[in-house]
């Protein structure tokens, strides 16, 4: 009998973004690579926008994604911890995760240690120097006040409008990001300045839909979880090492 003593990070999964049906292959993907890893996996840090979009109304919640639902609550009931970060796309996550399978949920930075490691561990959006338009918004968005309020539209017309935004996201439009490599990544900026404060082995991010793995000095490491909508990476950490992987083949856009 296997131990279970592996920590698991996956970000980026757009659950119900391009189309129905590629969100379902995403998710039958997804609940293969839950499968494989629930023989050792002590932890699992899902790091935001595992959903395109979320939103909780007291007594609704959206439709769909009923097969990953069960099979977290089945990894939850045999003993897994799971971590639902808050991403720019799924925010509006409260009580629902916590209630059901007993998820834990990040609003913002979690700070951890496991067998002697530090990690720092955020989705990734809002740090670092620039995209002060996006952080003003993320600041409203995630008030009170915002939510009581798109909470007083019916979820026919709230779920509408919000597909609708997610659709002109970077992955319903393709939109392909600019991306200054090594020390310019602005990720990399902000994890220099905390370094000047505070050690961390790992700092671990997603949101970037790139994976990367940087190395900031002689110890810490910045590492980018990527994304599921081409790449399926995700990190491992077996208690000494952290890996970057990818579950089965990546696709590859035709030339």
């Amino acid at each position: 009998m296997s131990t279970r003593n592996k920590l698991y990070f996956a970000s980026d999964i757009h659950l119900g973004a391009i189309s129905y049906a590629a969100s379902r292959e995403r998710e039958d993907r997804l609940i293969r690579w839950l499968d494989m890893i629930r023989a050792d996996a002590a932890e699992v840090f899902l790091m935001g926008d595992v959903f395109d979009f979320w939103f909780e109304y007291k007594t609704v919640v959206p439709k769909g994604y009923i097969r990953f639902l069960g099979k977290l609550a089945q990894l939850a009931d045999s003993g897994i911890k799971i971590y639902m970060f808050k991403g720019n796309h799924d925010m509006w996550m409260f009580d629902y995760f916590p209630k059901e399978f007993g998820a834990v949920i990040i609003s913002n930075e979690l700070e951890i240690e496991r067998n002697g490691k530090k990690f720092y561990l955020h989705h990734g959006d809002g740090l670092g120097p620039g995209d002060a338009k996006y952080k003003i918004l993320k600041k409203f968005f995630r008030s009170s006040f915002c939510q009581w309020l798109f909470a007083r539209i019916h979820p026919n017309l709230g779920v509408g409008i919000a597909n609708y935004w997610s659709s002109h996201s970077r992955i319903a439009g393709e939109k392909n990001e600019n991306l200054k490599p090594g020390q310019h990544e602005w990720l990399v900026t902000f994890c220099d300045d905390l370094l000047t404060t505070k050690y961390f082995d790992y700092l671990i991010f997603g949101h970037r839909h790139k994976t990367m793995d940087v190395i900031l000095n002689e110890k810490s490491r910045y590492v980018n979880l990527g994304e599921w909508v081409k790449t399926f990476s995700y990190a491992e950490f077996d208690g000494q090492e952290l890996l970057l992987k990818h579950f089965e083949s990546p696709i590859v856009a035709a030339v």
